[in-house]
């Protein structure tokens, strides 16, 4: 029997255990790794925004105890300080770095000897990165990291869509024009996050009904991320990273309590993921 050699990686946050529903409970991290991996997910992502690394280093012996793939997700501030990132990367045995750059150029000319240098230093450490489509960083605007794509051609991206559904306030239906420019943003992704966002809301709750629009778009798109990646890759690891972040991402009530179960909806997109994956081509 002939082996696949394209293989679904599906990943959750540490940032969106903490806590990980609406109960606001926050787990020990030994308790995280042990749920994480009892529902199924290959990995966790170790976000160095909302933690950093004395944490990375915490949680660590339970990733492997319980064999869970770390991934880094880097917000590095100056372009000589992603090096050391890169080898801590390296060091935890993280897939991927995902690049969030806080090194912000106004312009394109500025912006373009940033990304240069990340790359080449990605490349001396032997740690590929990914440059995620997220607000405020170097990757901010849409416009601008077309410009970027077009310009720096091994430039890879980790596309979490909901960011530039909120940062352009698409209106609903898109149109033709805008839809293309995400698939530009699909075709140059090699990974993709887990989030439905509105033209004003960065994260909506996936039962509501007033959500389904955007619920089937989001998941049109990683369905044509997933046959995009397909098509590029005859072998290796899709990875999918399940994010729900919690408050003030997760909307709350009056009295602050989330009003859904973010980890029921990160075990829902898990779900749809491996039925898009089965079913795609």
């Amino acid at each position: 029997m002939k082996k696949n050699k394209q293989r679904l990686q599906i990943y959750t946050s540490l940032w969106s255990m903490k806590p990980h529903d609406n109960t606001g409970n926050i787990l020990s991290h030994e308790d995280i790794c042990i749920k994480v991996k009892d529902a199924g997910f290959a990995g966790l992502a170790l976000d160095l925004g909302a933690s950093d690394v004395n944490e990375a280093n915490a949680i660590r012996p339970y990733l492997e105890k319980n064999d869970l793939m770390p991934l880094i997700v880097a917000f590095p501030k100056t372009v000589s300080s992603f090096e050391d990132t890169l080898k801590m990367a390296k060091d935890f045995g993280s897939p991927f770095v995902d690049v969030i750059g806080q090194v912000t150029p106004l312009s394109l000319d500025g912006m373009i000897p940033v990304i240069r240098a990340w790359l080449e230093m990605s490349e001396k450490t032997g740690m590929p990165i990914q440059f995620e489509t997220h607000r405020n960083c170097i990757t901010n605007d849409l416009y601008s990291t077309l410009l970027l794509l077009d310009a720096i051609p091994e430039m890879r991206l980790c596309a979490d869509l909901s960011h530039y559904v909120v940062d352009r306030e698409f209106w609903f239906p898109l149109s033709t024009r805008d839809l293309n420019l995400i698939s530009r943003i699909i075709e140059r992704s090699d990974s993709f996050q887990g989030r439905v966002a509105s033209r004003q809301q960065i994260q909506l709750q996936l039962h509501f009904p007033q959500n389904q629009k955007w619920v089937e778009l989001f998941k049109d798109w990683w369905r044509e991320g997933v046959h995009s990646w397909k098509k590029r890759n005859s072998e290796g690891d899709f990875l999918f990273l399940c994010e729900l972040g919690p408050p003030e991402y997760a909307i709350t009530n009056e009295l602050g309590k989330e009003m859904s179960n973010r980890w029921e909806e990160s075990l829902t997109i898990k779900s749809w993921i491996e039925k898009i994956w089965a079913n795609t081509k």
